[in-house]
């Protein structure tokens, strides 16, 4: 399933990679954290500011 740009991912099975910017300016890949626990918390911006 995650062969496939934006399909879900099952429960339980790794995340795909990504990158993101992050608040300096670099970018973050989730490759970066390999071997380490990450948690992933996706929040509305309607809430947010920007």
């Amino acid at each position: 399933m995650a062969e496939i740009p934006g399909a879900p991912v099952a429960e339980g099975s790794p995340a795909p990679d990504f990158t993101l910017p992050a608040q300096d300016g670099r970018e973050v890949s989730l490759r970066d954290f390999r071997g380490k626990n990450v948690v992933l918390y996706f929040y509305s911006k309607d809430d947010t500011p920007g």
